[in-house]
């Protein structure tokens, strides 16, 4: 969850940076204002992405995007990508959660049981010569 989860904010932080001067400059918006929202969101994903690996990381994630879409209002763009990133946090948490299955069935396979590895690497026919 780390890396996916991570990455999707910091990216997230990064669009909602290339947002302010769309936001104010064709939208309307007060500097004051768009530096306002941009500091909530930055908060939160720093917070967020801290905490990423605990419920309280994810809640925390979920607030930003709630936050990214609301901005939609003002700059519709952003509601365009506040969606696609939710989407994105979305798929790292299950693909995540996933993971996390695997490597703890992985963990409880005893050392002399392990799994058999993908593909067969056995020459055909057990290493008999076919000559």
């Amino acid at each position: 969850m780390r890396v996916l989860g991570t990455t999707v904010l910091v990216f997230e932080w990064l669009i909602l940076a290339l947002g302010i001067p769309v936001a104010v400059n064709t939208a309307g918006v007060s500097a004051p204002a768009a530096w306002g929202v941009f500091g909530v969101a930055t908060v939160l994903i720093a917070l967020a992405v801290g905490t990423i690996t605990k419920p309280t990381g994810v809640v925390l994630g979920w607030m930003v995007q709630i936050v990214i879409v609301l901005s939609g209002i003002v700059v519709p763009l952003l509601a365009l990508l506040g969606i696609l990133f939710a989407g994105l946090f979305y798929a790292a948490i299950r693909l995540s959660a996933r993971v996390d299955r695997v490597k703890a069935t992985d963990s409880e396979t005893p050392a002399g049981s392990a799994r058999s590895p993908v593909g067969d690497t056995e020459p055909v026919g057990g290493g008999a010569d076919l000559a």
